[in-house]
């Protein structure tokens, strides 16, 4: 009698389970859905602050100086503040060989002769999934950081670091974080991360599928924005099966971003200037467009103004004269 008690218990409870499983798709699809409505604030827009990431054609010698001025007089229309150089990657070992940069300092010339109000950056990063680069070995760290410390003798105004997959809580990574800070000194220190844990749960879960950390828990996104100056989210590749998921998707991301950054930091929201998702449904849901609008309605709902807040671009080589058209439309001057 009591093990047919106890069973009858537990296969209520697991009929509780699988009801809530089935339920939270729908509730968080609802909530999207309802962030992507009504209309951002006239002041919700660009204040000049926004960011570029350029690929490695810039530094290995395949772009020239007329390259350099063709893409300033696009830029010069733009909020674009800040442009992120592909310099590396990191070798597996952690080391950055100047012969992955070998006209960077070229190219830093013809690029402060057309926009030296530009900041320019560089990105340099790895995969960090346990096969390639791993942080937390000593001496693979050491040589990162005297990687930064090469790139900017070389003359770059800042590091932009993009390692994937880090876990939410890697301490590896914050110690990475505040030694390159000494490194970098009065440039500028800025990362790119993965989206915020939109709902309780979804981070276990998506870790479950994909066997990494999709999402970071909240906490620790303000740890890593403690320890920069700029975050650029990357909210792209969200698996979203439409554009009003997706805006509802970057509103969100954007809603907890705002209340995690502090206004001294610069929070950027990526934004997908790229059109080869791999799926022909991902390509249509995501857009400059929702990203621009989503970020409008988050701000919006900050209920103020923020300066340190713009969309960052990813990327020149694939973005389209539809894309930069968008960013225009609907975040330079919407």
């Amino acid at each position: 009698m009591i093990a047919r008690t106890r069973a009858r218990r537990g296969l209520r409870f697991l009929a509780v389970v699988a009801a809530v499983l089935l339920l939270l798709p729908g509730v968080a699809a609802a909530t999207l859905t309802i962030q992507f409505t009504g209309t951002p604030a006239p002041w919700a827009k660009t204040t000049g602050h926004d960011a570029l990431w350029l690929g490695h054609a810039w530094v290995d010698g395949r772009k020239s100086a007329a390259d350099v001025k063709a893409l300033a007089t696009r830029l010069r229309k733009t909020g674009i503040k800040d442009v992120y150089v592909h310099s590396g990657p990191f070798d597996y070992d952690g080391a950055l060989p100047a012969a992955k940069y070998p006209k960077a300092r070229d190219f830093l010339k013809w690029w402060r002769a057309e926009l030296p109000k530009v900041r320019v950056s560089a990105w340099l990063g790895q995969k960090v999934d346990g096969h390639r680069l791993d942080l937390d070995d000593p001496a693979a760290k050491q040589r990162v950081l005297d990687g930064a410390s090469h790139i900017m003798a070389a003359g770059f105004d800042g590091v932009h670091y993009n390692f994937e997959p880090v876990g939410s809580g890697d301490t590896d990574f914050l110690d990475l974080l505040t030694r390159t800070r000494a490194i970098v000194g009065d440039g500028l220190l800025s990362t790119a991360t993965p989206q915020i844990e939109p709902f309780p749960m979804t981070r276990p879960a998506a870790r479950a599928v994909t066997g990494h950390d999709k999402y970071w828990a909240p906490d620790y996104f303000k740890e890593v924005a403690a320890r920069t100056d700029q975050v650029a989210i990357m909210t792209y590749d969200s698996y979203l099966p439409s554009e009003l998921l997706y805006g509802g998707h970057v509103t969100r991301q954007g809603t907890i971003a705002l209340e995690l950054v502090p206004p001294e930091k610069t929070l950027l929201i990526g934004a997908p200037a790229y059109h080869d998702h791999g799926a022909s449904w991902l390509d249509a849901a995501e857009s400059v467009a929702a990203a621009a609008e989503g970020a409008r309605l988050a701000l919006t709902a900050h209920g103020r103004p923020r300066e340190r807040f713009g969309l960052a671009l990813y990327v020149d080589f694939a973005a389209t004269a539809e894309d930069w058209a968008e960013y225009e439309r609907f975040w330079s001057h919407p």
